[in-house]
């Protein structure tokens, strides 16, 4: 599991909420934090334990390549690192990924040796390019960003896992515990969860039961479902009773 840094009550609850959330990984949107507080004011860094948790730095804000770019440039003096987790958004009611502008970012950042992790669109073909320019993983959406909707095109999702040879993540739209098991059911590396669990009535409850569907979805992807039928299929097959009935006659 990635877990957000933003939209918790407090940096306490959010410290909280990654513990129980057992991640290993969180993202820093780098445009919307002050890295730099006046004496005296909390330090948002300080509430996350690098020793368990690796930054992901996130460009969430920009809406052209060029400030996914320097905002990524930014990242990388910032906290030392070449991880980075690329969005350029194309609609600001939607909040949904501009495709071309992001391969074009996606594209200049693999050229000055970032890894990245590009957030888009739920399309098979758009997650194969990001694959073929060097994106260390695919994060198509299952719905708009703090929408909850869970996953709204399922068989979307499985054709990309079908094909993609790099890690597939599902980033945004995910609303309680039970969409995260279903992604994880249907064969998804991992999940980016945030708005999920810090708008939750209780964020650190959240964070526990995301964990344990995450950790429920993954080991039934791994012991493989039973077949859907249209009809019933008894679980005491009778055959064998038949037959011995008929024997004892």
């Amino acid at each position: 599991m990635i877990i957000g840094t933003g939209k918790y009550p407090s940096f306490e609850v959010m410290r909280q909420s990654h513990i129980a959330s057992g991640a290993q990984m969180a993202t820093v949107a780098v445009r919307r934090i002050n890295l730099n507080p006046k004496p005296g004011e909390p330090r948002f860094l300080d509430f996350i334990d690098k020793n368990t948790i690796e930054l992901l730095p996130n460009t969430a804000g920009c809406y052209t390549a060029e400030d996914a770019l320097l905002t990524a440039d930014l990242a990388r003096d910032a906290f030392q690192t070449n991880l980075i987790k690329l969005e350029v958004i194309g609609d600001e009611k939607t909040l949904f990924p501009d495709t071309r502008l992001t391969l074009k970012a996606a594209e200049a950042l693999v050229t000055k040796k970032f890894e990245v992790y590009p957030y888009i669109i739920d399309d098979p073909i758009a997650c194969r390019q990001l694959e073929e320019i060097g994106c260390v993983a695919v994060m198509p959406l299952a719905a708009p960003i703090g929408s909850g909707l869970g996953i709204r095109n399922p068989y979307n999702l499985q054709i990309i896992l079908e094909n993609a040879r790099v890690p597939v993540i599902v980033d945004a739209g995910i609303g309680t515990a039970s969409d995260a098991a279903v992604a994880m059911e249907l064969g998804c590396d991992a999940l980016l969860l945030n708005t999920a669990i810090a708008g939750a009535k209780n964020p650190v409850a959240m964070a526990q039961a995301m964990k344990l569907a995450v950790e429920a979805g993954r080991l039934a992807y791994e012991a493989g479902r039973i077949p859907k039928k249209l009809y019933g299929s008894a679980s005491s097959p009778l055959e064998g009773v038949v037959r011995m009935e008929k024997n004892l006659a």
